[in-house]
């Protein structure tokens, strides 16, 4: 098998199952948030610090957002069956970078990495994110070539693959489209401020030894989050959204 063909077929089984890779980050991360928190030097999170680590989760959330909600049905989204684009993405961010998802997922995670605050989890993370995503990324333009030929190859050539171009941006067509940014986006959201708020807990249990629930930042903004989630699965149950 060429290297395109193995390069392609290791994408599309990773595209599959790229669902799995937050959840292996997410169990390394708290393993060496404990280990560090039970070190004879073990440190405390400092509010500024931790806030940091959500303002670069949160950009990479808003990333997501400005791609999701500019975007038609049937192309940017979570489908896991397999590759799916009913029309070519070319306007407002897919304008600067062809895997806007992909960055913003990226950012997503490295703030919860940094939590760590462990250099060396977070730069396996990296190394592991580009080559799990860079076969990802093969397969879906793999994909694309062969649906929208010389019209996509034409298109990529001038847009990087990861890291925007700001200088040749084009603002997008389409109305923002909030429903589909409440519906398709609720489960990253929930996810993220739920898990800031178990590092604290994590944190707060180990340092002092008690391991009720304080009322605090951490924990309102979960359960804000939880509200809006119910909410959206209510709404869509009933079909009123």
């Amino acid at each position: 098998m060429s290297l395109a063909k193995e390069l392609n077929k290791q994408g599309n089984l990773l595209f599959k199952y790229r669902g799995t890779l937050p959840l292996i980050i997410l169990s390394v991360a708290l393993l060496v948030f404990v280990l560090k928190l039970q070190a004879p030097n073990a440190f405390i999170t400092y509010h500024y610090y931790a806030f940091g680590c959500l303002a670069v989760a949160l950009f990479g959330q808003f990333i997501r957002l400005m791609t999701v909600g500019y975007t038609p049905n049937l192309t940017s989204g979570r489908n896991t069956e397999g590759q799916l684009a009913n029309v070519l993405n070319t306007k407002g961010i897919y304008s600067i970078v062809r895997h806007p998802l992909y960055l913003g997922n990226f950012f997503m995670w490295l703030g919860l990495c940094l939590l760590t605050q462990d250099l060396w989890f977070t730069i396996a993370f990296i190394l592991i994110y580009w080559v799990y995503y860079e076969r990802i990324m093969f397969a879906e333009e793999a994909f694309l070539i062969d649906k929208f030929g010389d019209t996509y190859l034409e298109w990529a050539s001038s847009r990087p693959a990861f890291w925007p171009n700001f200088t040749i941006w084009k603002s997008s067509t389409s109305n923002f489209n909030w429903k589909k940014i409440l519906l398709n986006e609720k489960n990253g959201i929930t996810a993220l401020f739920s898990l800031f708020w178990l590092f604290n807990f994590i944190e707060i249990g180990i340092t002092s030894g008690s391991w009720s629930l304080k009322p605090n930042l951490w924990l309102y903004s979960m359960v804000v989050s939880m509200i809006y989630y119910i909410l959206m699965k209510v709404l869509m149950k009933l079909r009123l959204i």
